[in-house]
């Protein structure tokens, strides 16, 4: 497998922040020729390196529940708990690796996602799972499958741009203090509904990965996207991207643990990036158990972080106990459900609704 050049390693990362910038100021961030930026982009697409999703906000789609769940499947029952964890209908994402399976469901009322650990229990499929359990209206999704604070770091580059996004919190009209989000209009729920399948709609029409990004969306769905009920992200897959300047983001970290007494989340973020220098893409915050995922990568860090970095699992020990940790390939870990946020809507009608405004 070749290295990556340094245009690509930038071009990767302005992408990787889905920021809504025009491509003028893409251009200007990145710093490359405009017909280097959009054979890098064009590439990294084809080449399965980025994909693009829209990302709900649960809230307004009726969804106030997430769950994340880890599980270690029985070595003999591996493919049944696969069934099942894809079988779930809150199941937007699932991973497996040959150590553990990730789950992220979206779900109406708390005790949906009990029914699957019974399952799995009943079953005896695996090993007792993690689930950790939250409120989509509040910031317990910290971050939510960003990768760009781990490749700036990877790639030697300077600072992030948007990093990090997170799930769920503050939208417009969606307010812990105020009740149920309003019900959505039969228009509002097409314009999503048609956000959600957009990718997958493109792969369908032979239309490229990197032409289904935000800009000439139709105003209603453009409204959707400002009321922040739907982000628009470009996520990376770890197991296909190649390295760059002798470093490479191929192993997955997934780790738990209980918050020891007064541990705020805000703190051990800070103090995993910027004194371990270790970018989390997941970070989820139950209250009884956090769950963060990070990537690992073989050759050396960048010089400059080698003298002040400090260890990473003294600054875990301080905010957490009862610390889990599995480690995989990422060549080992595949999506089952790769960011399905459309198997969250009923089947829509094809054509437009006439109620438009």
């Amino acid at each position: 497998m070749r290295a990556l050049t340094e245009a690509e390693a930038r071009v990767i990362a302005v992408l990787l922040a889905a920021r809504p910038d025009r491509e003028r100021e893409r251009l200007r961030l990145v710093n490359v020729p405009r017909s280097t930026y959009h054979a890098v982009r064009r590439r990294a697409y084809e080449e399965g390196w980025l994909q693009d999703r829209y990302v709900p906000h649960p809230v307004p789609l009726g969804f106030p529940v997430v769950s994340f769940v880890l599980v270690r499947p029985y070595a003999d029952r591996f493919e049944d708990l696969v069934r099942a964890l894809v079988a779930d209908p809150g199941a937007v994402v699932v991973w497996t690796g040959a150590q553990v399976a990730l789950a992220v469901l979206f779900h109406a009322k708390p005790a949906q996602p009990r029914k699957l650990v019974e399952r799995i229990e009943s079953a005896k499929l695996a090993a007792a799972p993690v689930v950790i359990t939250v409120r989509a209206e509040g910031p317990h999704v910290p971050v939510y499958f960003d990768f760009e604070g781990l490749w700036t770091h990877l790639a030697g580059l300077d600072g992030t741009l948007a990093y990090p996004h997170g799930l769920g919190g503050g939208a417009d009209g969606v307010d812990p203090e105020s009740g149920p989000a309003p019900t959505l209009t039969s228009h509002q729920r097409w314009a999503i509904s048609e956000l959600l399948r957009r990718p997958f709609v493109a792969v369908d029409v032979g239309r490229g990965g990197h032409l289904v990004g935000p800009f000439g969306l139709p105003f209603s769905q453009r409204r959707i996207l400002q009321r922040g009920w739907i982000v628009h992200r470009t996520i990376l897959d770890p197991s296909k991207l190649p390295p760059y300047a002798g470093r490479a983001a191929d192993q997955v970290v997934l780790l738990s643990g209980t918050p020891r007494s007064g541990a705020r989340p805000e703190l051990l973020f800070g103090s995993l990036t910027r004194d371990s220098r270790v970018f989390p893409f997941l970070f989820a915050v139950g209250p009884d158990r956090w769950l963060l995922g990070a990537l690992g990568g073989s050759g050396p860090p960048p010089a400059e972080t080698v003298a002040s970095r400090r260890p990473v699992l003294p600054t875990l020990r301080e905010y957490l106990e009862g610390i889990e940790i599995v480690q995989e390939d990422a060549a080992n870990v595949s999506a089952r459900i790769d960011h399905r946020y459309d198997r969250l809507l009923p089947s829509e009608p094809t054509s437009k609704p006439k109620n438009v405004g």
